[in-house]
């Protein structure tokens, strides 16, 4: 094949500009545009799948913007006035338009596989321990998703060549990507009602990153595939088509691949993200343990974690935890986690215990296992001021000494103690009987969600 064709096409078509605007767009939201993908446990650059789902998650507007520069490369022959001359040379129209899109989609995936290398070689240098290739048919859907979409916007700029149709489309896009995205959800414990669960997952980007064990399951890979490919041949065929009747022909592909897709696609939200089995796999050292993602994490966690589970069992006897565990199961925001009582449960987007180390992570494993959370504290989630409050005491009672302020919750330091210091006042000139019997009912109370651990501790009953 004579590669001078494709290499004149590149640089006379906007083809190698649509991959530099991909490319840096995506890059300068990713490090300059504050959000869940910049900190925390779902970092966009701590675990591969977290790595592959951010990207595709800016599909939101990347996808939009391939659509209208598709457009724009496809009215190119109209601009120049040369459509006529073009169908009467010999060369077959769908020679034309194999090149014209094939170089767009080159210049879209390339600069699509320069964001994902740039992701895998932050996530190479970070501690990510747990290296796997179920991250790739994420980003490759995601690709395809890039080149389908420009392929659609130049054969719809082809057969309707005015000056609004690349800003029409790519509005037109963004508005459909939003609205499904809208009603598309990683809290997939919870149906949505909004719209059927396979038609949401016609959008080409995935809902935000909240778990770092879930991923994307087969069947959403192989229905958005078949989706995509139904879009691109639509796209190709109207790029080729000359005549009405054939542009009818072509929206063949794209209506087989959207209802064979409808067909593959989960229709339960719950069968959208499933977990990564050997990703949640437990790792330990003696009774603490982490999921095999963090496995690197053991390291700075077994021995607060060991110290804590000590301090534990002086406090609680026989009631006291006598683990300390990652959580891997899956929740949806606001729900109540997992409730073992016999395990301290370690949630690393919590910041109180993610970002802690020594000491500081020993009381926080402690307030964590007297005091268990029944509204979790994440990156989009806030917990209680109350429960916070509880845990301080708690904390405090048993290292005694005067309640500090949890670091790494929303709530200010003043807020903490305005609402700790009456609490504790009352609560230390106790007996240490009293004391403990308060302890053991507000751990009763937080275990089981069925009281108020502060109340409890102040004196009050359960809820």
């Amino acid at each position: 094949m004579n590669l001078r064709i494709p290499l004149i096409e590149l640089r006379r078509s906007v083809a190698v500009w649509a991959g530099a605007v991909v490319l840096v767009a995506a890059l300068a939201f990713l490090h300059l545009v504050p959000g869940p993908w910049a900190q925390g446990s779902t970092l966009w650059t701590a675990q591969w799948t977290s790595m592959a789902l951010w990207t595709r998650h800016l599909l939101i507007f990347l996808w939009p913007i391939a659509v209208g520069l598709g457009a724009l490369q496809g009215l190119r022959d109209h601009r120049s006035k040369m459509s006529e001359l073009l169908t009467s040379t010999p060369r077959p129209a769908r020679h034309r338009a194999a090149l014209l899109a094939g170089t767009t989609a080159f210049a879209l995936v390339s600069a699509f596989a320069l964001l994902v290398l740039v992701g895998a070689v932050r996530v190479l240098a970070g501690d990510a321990s747990y290296t796997h290739p179920g991250w790739l048919p994420i980003s490759l859907v995601a690709a395809l998703a890039l080149a389908a979409g420009a392929a659609l916007g130049m054969g719809t700029a082809r057969t309707l060549p005015s000056v609004l149709t690349p800003p029409v489309l790519a509005v037109s896009a963004f508005l459909f990507v939003n609205f499904l995205r809208q009603v598309q959800s990683s809290d997939h414990v919870l149906p949505t009602s909004a719209a059927p669960n396979p038609l949401s997952l016609l959008s080409p980007p995935v809902a935000d990153v909240r778990d770092t064990l879930l991923t994307l399951s087969f069947p959403v890979h192989l229905g958005q595939t078949l989706w995509l490919l139904g879009m691109a041949g639509t796209g190709l065929a109207l790029l080729a088509a000359a005549r009405p009747r054939t542009r009818l022909l072509a929206l063949v592909p794209l209506l087989a691949g959207g209802a064979l897709a409808l067909l593959v696609l989960p229709a339960d939200p719950r069968d959208t993200h499933v977990v990564d089995r050997a990703a949640a796999a437990q790792v330990c050292d003696g009774p603490v343990c982490v999921t095999a993602a963090r496995e690197a994490r053991l390291g700075t966690l077994a021995g607060p974690g060991g110290e804590a589970l000590r301090l534990l069992r002086d406090s609680l006897g026989d009631r006291a935890p006598v683990a300390v565990r990652e959580t891997t199961v899956p929740r949806a925001i606001g729900g109540t986690p997992e409730r073992p009582r016999d395990s301290v449960l370690v949630d690393f987007g919590d910041r109180t215990i993610g970002e802690a180390e020594g000491e500081r992570l020993t009381r926080a494993l402690v307030g964590q296992g007297l005091v268990p959370l029944c509204r979790p504290r994440s990156t989009v989630e806030s917990g209680t001021h109350e429960e916070a409050a509880a845990q301080a005491v708690v904390t405090a009672w048993v290292f005694g000494e005067e309640p500090r302020p949890l670091d790494g919750t929303m709530f200010t330091a003043k807020d903490q103690e305005d609402l700790t210091r009456p609490v504790w006042k009352r609560f230390a000139v106790l007996p240490r009987d009293e004391q403990r019997r308060r302890i053991v009912a507000a751990h009763a109370a937080a275990v089981s969600c069925s009281g108020d651990p502060l109340a409890l501790l102040n004196g009050g009953g359960a809820r």
